[in-house]
């Protein structure tokens, strides 16, 4: 009898496993599979790295200095490297400025210079604006430039780059603090499960916004005082699906004779019980990196984020508010927040589709 048609090609039990078949559980192999079934989270990912990669690589896309500079048959590299005017047959031993015409004109008498395809860094001021700052979008300036004659394109990418570092960061580390709390909450209860559930109503209680504003306006902003703050109140919500989680597998009859035969508590909760709660980590993970970019970009735009002259997405939107005559600054901070925001909510529905058990691989 000739086995019934299910839509699905059959799969060849003879043949070899792939590489990575043989190397992975079942269990990852189906979440792999259900990941690559979501085509809008895949390509999501796709676009976002390329993003990211091309920020980190932002020194050698916008700046100030050229990437290669030959000179009198030797090899400089001033992206990377400081060489004071001198080298090249100048006056001053500071640093070369590249971009003035007396030490290009000294360069390209015994050589040439290897510029990247934007001449600006972020905090690169160009004094040879056609029209009062802020310039609308040239051939010079692709994206135009903000209200103190820098370029913007620089600066949406030096500040994508800053932002999702600091969003990666700051998830890694609330995730740390979150896992850590709730894991021991869970797995020991009583006393102690109660006394951090009350704690964690009084601290959740605070305004936490207001708190920010006030210390950033006290203390000197910078990426890791920011960093800190933040960190103070974004591990609680990862506290809850963990603690739940270790409740639930505390009682369990593996933990139970794993306890019996005296394996140390240490050991049941990180290799028995936590693999367990990470499903539901790992899921939330990503709605927390994209929290903390939006709470960045606020403060920021509220004039508490990053320091003065950062390159900063907030800040670009507060120029855009500031300078409605110059759209292009609104328009382009708003499509980065908002292109980098869908992407990694979209990112995040597919590792959720990946670790729902309900869908089959």
């Amino acid at each position: 009898m000739a086995p019934a048609a299910t839509g699905r090609p059959a799969r060849d039990i003879n043949r070899e496993p792939s590489w990575l078949e043989a190397r992975v559980t079942p269990i990852t192999l189906r979440r792999l599979n259900n990941f690559r079934n979501n085509r809008r989270g895949v390509w999501s990912l796709r676009i976002f790295l390329v993003l990211f990669i091309t920020s980190l690589l932002a020194e050698v896309i916008a700046n100030d200095r050229p990437l290669l500079v030959i000179f009198d048959g030797d090899l400089y590299w001033p992206t990377f490297v400081d060489y004071p005017e001198t080298r090249f047959g100048g006056d001053f031993e500071t640093a070369a400025d590249y971009r003035d015409e007396f030490v290009a004109e000294l360069i390209n008498e015994k050589g040439s210079m290897l510029w990247p395809p934007i001449r600006f860094s972020y905090d690169t001021i160009n004094y040879e604006l056609p029209v009062p700052a802020p310039a609308p979008p040239s051939a010079v300036n692709w994206l135009g430039s903000d209200d103190q004659g820098r370029d913007v394109l620089a600066r949406l990418i030096y500040g994508f780059r800053i932002s999702v570092l600091f969003g990666l960061v700051l998830t890694a580390l609330s995730a740390f603090v979150g896992i850590s709390i709730g894991a021991l909450q869970g797995f020991y209860g009583g006393l102690t499960d109660l006394l951090g559930q009350r704690f964690i109503e009084i601290w959740a209680g605070m305004p936490i916004l207001y708190l920010l504003i006030i210390v950033a306006s006290v203390l000197t902003p910078n990426f890791w005082w920011l960093l800190g703050l933040m960190l103070l109140f974004s591990w609680m919500g990862f506290v809850g699906v963990v603690r739940a989680e270790f409740l639930r597998a505390r009682n369990l009859d593996f933990v139970k004779a794993a306890r019996a035969l005296g394996i140390p508590d240490r050991t049941l909760i990180v290799r028995h019980v936590l693999p367990n709660a990470m499903v539901a980590t790992i899921t939330f993970m990503p709605f927390t990196l994209s929290g903390s970019i939006t709470t960045l970009t606020a403060l920021d735009f509220l004039g508490f984020g990053l320091p003065p002259g950062s390159p900063s997405l907030g800040e670009l939107l507060n120029q855009g508010k500031s300078n409605l005559q110059a759209p292009w600054l609104g328009i382009s901070g708003f499509v980065v927040i908002a292109l980098m925001l869908s992407l990694l909510v979209f990112i995040g529905e597919a590792v959720r589709d990946a670790f729902d058990p309900r869908r089959a691989g």
